[in-house]
């Protein structure tokens, strides 16, 4: 099940405010480098995929791995758009929608509670592979069982 509603704005309150704590930077890198099925709410999906691509720092052509601008004023001036233009993170989008980025979210969300949200936010992504290599499964046994038949 995707983070609800709630989970996913305290998620994207904390990769928006506690981007220049170098504790936290390795953390959020992680969380951006991940799909955005995880996140439930279509609104807070397309302000994870503005923030996932306005954070992305140059990638050449070849098959290096994603890096990220986390921290400093690259950062702030991606939060800052969002929060001023929320036009630019979807059509759909109003300043309400955004109003909360860049508020931490409070004490209480710490290692444990970060933990937490990319273990529900990978329980996502288990849930879609059991039905397609249960589809692999069911094909599997027929060329096996036809390689035997020729076989014979």
């Amino acid at each position: 099940m995707p983070l609800d509603a709630e989970i996913g704005r305290t998620m994207l309150q904390l990769i928006t405010s506690r981007y220049d704590d170098r504790h936290w930077r390795k953390k959020i890198e992680k969380t951006l480098g991940l799909t955005q099925s995880g996140v439930g709410d279509p609104v807070q999906q397309q302000i994870f995929m503005y923030l996932k691509i306005g954070l992305k720092a140059y990638k050449s052509r070849r098959a290096d791995p994603d890096s990220w601008v986390i921290g400093g004023y690259a950062t702030k001036e991606v939060i800052e758009r969002a929060k001023f233009q929320p036009q630019l993170v979807g059509p759909d989008i109003t300043k309400d929608d955004v109003a909360f980025l860049g508020s931490d979210p409070g004490k209480e969300i710490d290692e444990a509670w970060w933990d937490e949200m990319l273990v529900s936010w990978f329980d996502v992504l288990e849930e879609e592979n059991p039905a397609e290599s249960k589809g692999e499964s069911a094909t599997e046994p027929e060329p096996t069982s036809s390689a035997k038949v020729e076989k014979t």
